[in-house]
């Protein structure tokens, strides 16, 4: 039975945020100083606080332990006294049972045999909410009904779209250019992760990005939240067709790719060859003087030219 002392310790380390493990006895066998029911516990850094048998039985809880809190997963160790002598008397030599089990002779006890169960404790996934937007409070939300460690760090921008102010004077998405910048500051590698799988273009590597994805979706789904961006892209794709439309022997204009790329297809006729290359430079030049846009937009000229006869 977990002691008043050993409670109040793992309550205080708990609090803390730091990773333990919680070494239960739930079986001695005589010889042993142990019995079943007492309690210890195993911080980080391997030190033991609590009584889960000597000095032998301590090396062996203390490997299994920190493999615990490593692969974050419980597992019952059997520690029994006979082994092959010659093996290191610190964890001695493990032998495979079941799944969830493992059993270490330890020719260095002296005693009976001792079944401890350990259970890893971690703290929660840290989130670092960034900025005071809709998107912030979403997070914010969500991550205290999942039982998430929110913090709330203000900076004045939301760093998973940090991007955008950069796609108007550097090639690349919004999201390339984040994880750019966000790496070149030497910004946490779950913030980068947060930055790169919002939109799905990498796999998410926490809770955390998957709820900074979550909460952007909620964000944009507000009634009005995306009008104004979504008239300005509308106006672009109807910019970037007139443009293009207004040149001699143009027959079809295709805006594709969200606004990324149009294709001119121009009458064979009134464009040569020559003309092509001319035709997408002018295009190209007047997008960029009339328009404003994101990124770079590609101009295809397309000119077929078929002969047809048949053979009678």
């Amino acid at each position: 039975m977990m002691s008043a002392a050993v409670a109040r310790r793992a309550q205080e380390l708990a609090a803390q945020g730091a990773a333990f493990v919680t070494a239960t006895v739930v079986r001695a066998q005589r010889p042993t100083s142990v019995k079943a029911g007492d309690v210890a516990l195993v911080l980080g850094d391997g030190t033991i606080e609590g009584f889960v048998g000597g000095v032998c039985a301590q090396q062996s809880v203390r490997v299994y332990a920190l493999k615990a809190i490593e692969t974050e997963e419980a597992v019952l160790l059997r520690i029994v006294p006979d082994g092959p002598v010659g093996e290191d008397p610190g964890t001695g030599r493990e032998v495979p049972v079941e799944e969830g089990a493992v059993t270490a002779q330890n020719p260095c006890l002296s005693g009976g045999a001792i079944e401890i169960f350990l259970e890893p404790v971690l703290p929660a996934p840290r989130v670092l909410v960034v900025g005071d937007t809709p998107i912030a409070a979403a997070v914010s939300s969500l991550g205290a009904e999942l039982g998430l460690d929110v913090v709330m760090a203000k900076r004045g921008a939301l760093l998973h779209d940090i991007g955008k102010v950069l796609t108007h004077e550097h090639e690349g998405t919004h999201v390339q250019l984040g994880v750019e910048v966000a790496t070149r500051y030497g910004e946490h590698p779950l913030i980068i992760n947060c930055i790169a799988a919002h939109h799905d273009d990498v796999p998410h590597e926490s809770e955390v990005s998957v709820l900074v994805q979550a909460a952007d979706a909620i964000s944009g789904s507000r009634p009005g939240a995306r009008r104004e961006a979504f008239e300005t892209y509308v106006k672009r794709l109807e910019g970037l067709e007139r443009i293009a439309a207004s040149y001699t022997g143009v027959d079809k204009v295709f805006a594709i790719q969200a606004g990324r790329e149009i294709r001119v297809i121009v009458n064979p006729d009134d464009v040569d060859d020559f003309r092509m290359a001319a035709l997408s430079e002018e295009i190209a030049r007047r997008i960029e003087t009339e328009l404003q846009y994101p990124g770079q937009i590609k101009i295809v000229v397309i000119r077929e030219q078929r002969a047809v006869d048949f053979a009678r």
